[in-house]
């Protein structure tokens, strides 16, 4: 199923909603780590007006140690199977192939790969074959390496230039144009001033044609920014960061929370 078929909505920023069905996710690690409180969550999150509901199993936060392919599956794909049940499109963040192969099975629409192809030489190709929408992601070195390597003459340019490489091999593959969206990676193998410089040239990378997803929600260079270590600290800074986004037309933002982010979208939106 192509992306343009997943009515999602075009006249406004959509919302992606993060469960992390792991123990060590740095901004809820824990908090829904057992299918029950995962799928309850996502029903929240459907009741709030969420748009794509994204479901990972694997930590990818600096430093993350990672699990086993069968213990990435055992988590995510009850959850899936659940909220694609309910209604929900569901996205699945993973970078093994398949895991998303498995995903797709359980009823997810979506891959969604923090490592665009490069963490598995089967992941292009399967997502090809699987026919879905695919988000391809910046980022440079695996968890352990990525804080050594976020070094750049020009962060936005050579962002660029990396994930113009990705789509070449991602459009290689077999996965059609209409069918990939591009993520910056903030905060993967980048320090506050990159995000804050990519954040402010979003359009040049919407200028390669495809939709951008960002991810901002509770991370360390907000943080930085009000002063906390608390990632719930950060929330109100997300949600400021969603409403500029917004009023700028990017195509969605992925977050902790819905309703505030709709809120804010929808404020935007009067400004348009």
């Amino acid at each position: 199923m192509s992306l343009s078929k997943l009515s999602l909505p075009s006249n406004r920023t959509i919302v992606m909603g993060i469960i992390n069905v792991t123990p060590d996710s740095f901004a809820d690690g824990g908090r829904y780590d057992t299918a029950v409180t995962a799928i309850e969550r996502g029903l929240e999150m459907i009741a709030e007006g969420v748009d794509i509901i994204d479901v990972g199993g694997e930590s990818t936060r600096p430093g993350a140690d990672r699990v086993s392919p069968q213990e990435e599956e055992n988590r995510v794909i009850p959850v899936i199977q659940a909220l694609a049940a309910a209604g929900a499109i569901v996205s699945i963040d993973t970078k093994r192939s398949m895991v998303a192969s498995a995903a797709i099975q359980a009823g997810a629409k979506i891959v969604n790969d923090v490592s665009a192809g490069l963490s598995d030489s089967q992941m292009l190709s399967t997502v090809a074959s699987l026919g879905c929408p695919y988000i391809a992601m910046h980022t440079r070195g695996n968890s352990k390496e990525m804080n050594s390597l976020a070094t750049y003459q020009d962060v936005v340019a050579e962002v660029i230039s990396e994930l113009s490489a990705r789509i070449a091999d991602a459009l290689a593959a077999g996965i059609t144009k209409d069918n990939i969206v591009l993520d910056p990676g903030l905060g993967f193998a980048k320090e506050p001033e990159h995000n804050w410089a990519l954040l402010r040239n979003l359009d040049a990378l919407e200028a390669l044609g495809y939709p951008v997803l960002v991810g901002a929600s509770r991370k360390r260079f907000l943080g930085t920014l009000v002063g906390s270590d608390n990632p719930e600290d950060r929330e109100a800074a997300t949600i400021a960061l969603t409403g500029l986004l917004a009023r700028g037309g990017t195509w969605g933002v992925r977050v902790h929370s819905v309703k505030p982010h709709r809120d804010a979208i929808a404020v935007a939106g009067k400004f348009a």
